[in-house]
């Protein structure tokens, strides 16, 4: 029996960390789905549906992955998976109809982008669709980011803003004299300064947030980026030396990047860098991950035209290598600048070279399977307007960050956007004991559509919670169950719900089985041949019924019924029930437990045998051990 249980608990166990590692799994590829890392996204969709979780879920996120790694063949194949799904979103039919355009199935992609139109589907001219390449125009099939207000922007430029240790560090032009300052001849507006603010400050941003120390300097200085331990900044600023600008050969003041490092909240040290020199212009840094390497824009020679972005090794003594033109992918003609790197890795920028919906447009990297550039992505309206859009920032949520914008309606020149995405909806609860309210682990929760068929399954923690990821615009069942109770369920629905909600509740109530047995995770007592006396094994589950009794369901009252084996003389057998049931009665006293809710102990002898081991049967002392115990029977729970 112990062998049995023992291999019972196990399989559990093993039941409890698959799911959790599912649902791990999928909050995983989400969050690598929604920074751009779609190589490793697709790897975790995948298996997801290998293992049949939340199958249609991660069947369309993997038909997405493929279309926007530039792999027409595999998203047709998905995609064709996915437009058979029960109520599936109707951009999937546009994005079924251009992979199949990519793969040159026009005929097939006419078919279904017909239909994608007949379901109330709109084809507007933004859609990309006349691309050589589909990826922008399936991203751009629904809107993918949603704008917030951001309360610091002033009447004159405001861009670079990104988000670090709670803290917003922007350019701005804002210092109206109230420091000497001089105007900036191109625009008469005052030169930038790097400004700081707090992350969710309802207040605007005057002189006093100005970043301290020795990064703010006459001219434009900013934008900046800081390592993650926020020790050093690399910054933009004009090429000047004892207060006077010095000209490239086209007569312009270039920019270069320089280093400052924090030391006592002041930022100082400011020294130039290898990177830089007085005949072309260097600005725009940008770190990756870990900070080993510097992404930034310049107009050096040797470029495909304009301006172009280049990366370089940053060493451990924090010298700088040789800096090298991120390539053709992402360079064009054109002018392309403000690099950004998100913690995976993923390259986001600003082009007017790329297609786009007017002058500058921001436009993240795609990386392919050898992590070299394969393609970029257009980010599609609101982010890109007819005007300039750029200073592309992400948190590392992946969900939320900034930009910035000269179009209509801003406050000022440029002026700095936040966004955010439309975040992963979840459904999520606490499974709870109804009689004495307190969570139940390892409660198993499955998760139904409106058809009934199985979504997803996971079990609960220690504290009884849940949470499985859903689609929007869907109605759901959600079941929760648990051997010792009955189950409990609850229909529920994410239609016409706001972009900013992003949990449902659904929490569960399970009644108890009326069986102590099962209610506890308690075994039937056993006795020895012969005896009856309480064995050290049985104490063990007798103390789990009297905690059980005396903490978690102080009103249940409850009854004792004992047996024997067949061996003996009917009578015999009898008394040694009966002896059998006082002494398990006087444990439970002796333990705390009121007389008055054991309502009777007896014993039934030999008259309620569990096996066939009847009198002249041949059996194993195992199957007659299985005879001798003592089993509780709930009377009334509350």
């Amino acid at each position: 029996m112990k062998m049995k249980n023992h291999i019972l608990i196990c399989l559990a166990l093993m039941l409890s960390v698959s799911v959790f590692a599912q649902q791990g799994k999928q909050k995983r590829a989400d969050t690598l789905f929604n920074k751009f890392s779609f190589v490793k996204a697709a790897k975790v969709y995948k298996d997801l549906i290998e293992k049949n979780y939340n199958k249609d879920y991660a069947t369309r996120r993997l038909a997405d992955c493929y279309a926007y790694l530039r792999n027409p063949q595999n998203a047709s194949r998905y995609y064709k998976k996915v437009v058979e799904q029960e109520n599936v979103p109707i951009e999937y039919y546009y994005s079924y109809a251009q992979s199949l355009r990519g793969i040159k199935k026009y005929k097939e992609s006419q078919i279904w982008l017909q239909r994608f139109k007949d379901s109330g589907g709109v084809v507007n001219a933004n859609d990309f669709s006349k691309d050589v390449n589909f990826i922008t125009s399936v991203f751009n099939a629904k809107q993918q980011y949603f704008l917030d207000r951001v309360r610091f922007n002033s009447k004159y430029s405001d861009f670079g803003a990104f988000e670090q240790d709670g803290k917003i560090y922007f350019a701005s032009s804002r210092d109206e004299g109230v420091s000497v300052k001089r105007l900036y001849g191109w625009n008469e507006q005052p030169f930038l300064d790097v400004y700081v603010a707090e992350v969710g400050s309802r207040r605007n941003v005057d002189h006093t947030g100005k970043l301290e120390g020795d990064v703010n300097s006459i001219y434009h200085d900013g934008p900046v980026t800081i390592t993650k331990d926020g020790r050093t900044m690399y910054f933009s600023r004009n090429n000047y030396n004892d207060q006077v600008r010095k000209r490239d050969n086209n007569g312009l003041t270039g920019m270069k990047i320089f280093r400052a490092t924090l030391q006592d909240s002041i930022w100082t040290n400011v020294e130039d860098l290898s990177i830089n020199s007085d005949d072309f212009s260097s600005q725009h840094a940008a770190l990756n991950n870990d900070d080993t390497k510097l992404y930034f824009t310049s107009d050096r020679p040797g470029g495909y035209g304009g301006s172009d972005i280049y990366v370089v090794d940053i060493n451990l003594d924090g010298t700088l290598g040789e800096p090298k033109n991120v390539g053709n992918v992402i360079n064009t003609e054109s002018a392309e600048g403000f690099p950004f790197i998100n913690n995976e890795g993923v390259l986001f920028f600003s082009s007017d070279g790329h297609t786009g919906l007017g002058l500058l447009d921001v436009f993240a990297t795609i990386k392919g399977e050898n992590n070299d550039f394969v393609d970029v992505v257009n980010l599609g309206v609101p982010v890109n307007s007819n005007k300039d859009d750029f200073s592309f920032s992400m948190n590392p949520n992946g969900i939320t960050g900034y930009f910035a914008s000269n179009r209509r309606g801003g406050r000022g020149d440029d002026d700095i956007y936040a966004y955010h995405r439309e975040p992963i909806m979840q459904v999520e609860g606490v499974v709870t004991d109804a009689i004495n309210t307190k969570p139940i682990a390892n409660s198993v929760i499955t998760l139904f559509d409106d058809k009934d068929n199985q979504i997803a399954y996971m079990v609960t923690d220690e504290n009884g919670f849940y949470q499985i990821n859903i689609d929007r615009n869907k109605d759901y069942k959600i079941v929760g169950s648990q051997e010792k109770y009955i189950d409990d369920y609850r229909t529920f629905t994410s239609k016409n719900v706001q972009t900013e909600l992003v949990t449902i509740t659904a929490n569960l109530l399970l009644n108890p089985v009326q069986d102590v047995v099962k209610l506890a995770e308690l075994n039937t007592i056993y006795f020895d041949f012969n005896k009856y006396n309480i064995r050290e094994d049985a104490a063990l589950e007798l103390d789990k019924i009297v905690s059980l009794m005396l903490n978690d369901y102080p009103d249940m009252v409850i009854r004792i019924e004992s047996h024997t084996d067949s061996r003996g003389e009917l009578t015999y057998n009898d008394k040694l029930s009966i002896d059998r049931a006082n002494s398990t009665y006087e444990y439970l006293i002796s333990k705390g437990v009121d007389p008055v809710r054991i309502t009777e102990h007896q014993g039934f002898g030999e008259r309620r045998l569990t096996n066939g081991c009847e009198d002249g049967e041949d059996c194993e002392e195992e199957q007659h051990q299985l005879n001798r115990r003592t089993q509780f029977i709930v009377v009334k729970m509350e």
